[in-house]
């Protein structure tokens, strides 16, 4: 008998009545109230450091990237709250160790940058002990590459979809984490990744059709705006 697919919420369960910010507190905590194996959050820097749970460049008019976080701190997101640091997001996700804290680390034009948010981001969660709660995804090779070789406890998942799932498996990530579009394309990529020991799991699944041809095809996980939904189907 096939497995159920697992849901994860895309940005923490915001799409609520009344709806919430992407990213914020209120979804993560709207995301523990289900019962789902996770919640996906974005994780830029600062200009000073400061790691924060936001997804696009820019926040408001202010490149986050080049933006002190006291600044960036100044304008709320759309549901009134303050942007949260990472380690507030992680502090909240682990009040329920029961949901998995899907953790991208956004691409930088930097590598040293890159790679210095993978070591702040690493940190931190060994810090809080979330080693076994949290997974990481990113679109950046490097980042995955990095994370790879510092942390080989963390499981990682890759985005981008340029890569076969042998050459996943040869860059020694755990899973493939693309979007819907690509398994459509490739029918047979889910199979053969399961066959290797790679995870499968695709993004941003909001149409219900797409999400039982990939449930047909045997998609262990799928990342959606809309868990409720999924989670009864």
């Amino acid at each position: 008998m096939q497995a159920k697919t697992k849901i994860i919420a895309h940005r923490g369960y915001w799409q609520t009545n009344p709806p919430t910010a992407e990213n914020s507190l209120q979804a993560l905590e709207n995301a523990q109230k289900l019962n789902i194996y996770g919640t996906e959050c974005d994780v830029r820097m600062s200009k000073d450091g400061v790691l924060i749970v936001y997804h696009d460049e820019y926040h408001g008019t202010m490149e986050i990237s080049e933006t002190k976080f006291a600044d960036l701190d100044k304008l709320k997101l759309e549901n009134g709250e303050n942007v949260p640091t990472l380690k507030e997001f992680l502090e909240k996700g682990k009040k329920n160790h029961f949901l998995k804290l899907m953790i991208e680390l956004k691409p930088i034009s930097s590598k040293a940058k890159e790679n210095e948010l993978v070591k702040k981001t690493s940190q931190l969660v060994k810090e809080l002990q979330l080693e076994a709660q949290t997974e990481f995804i990113s679109f950046s090779l490097n980042i995955c590459e990095h994370l790879k070789k510092e942390e080989l406890v963390f499981k990682i998942h890759y985005l981008n979809g340029d890569l076969s799932p042998s050459q996943i498996k040869e860059k020694g990530f755990d899973g493939i984490d693309y979007h819907y579009s690509i398994f459509l394309k490739n029918p047979t990529w889910i199979s053969q990744a399961q066959s290797i020991g790679l995870i499968t799991n695709s993004w941003t699944v909001n149409d219900i059709e797409i999400f039982k041809q990939l449930r047909k095809q045997g998609i262990e996980f799928v990342t959606t705006d809309i868990p409720d939904l999924l989670l009864n189907l």
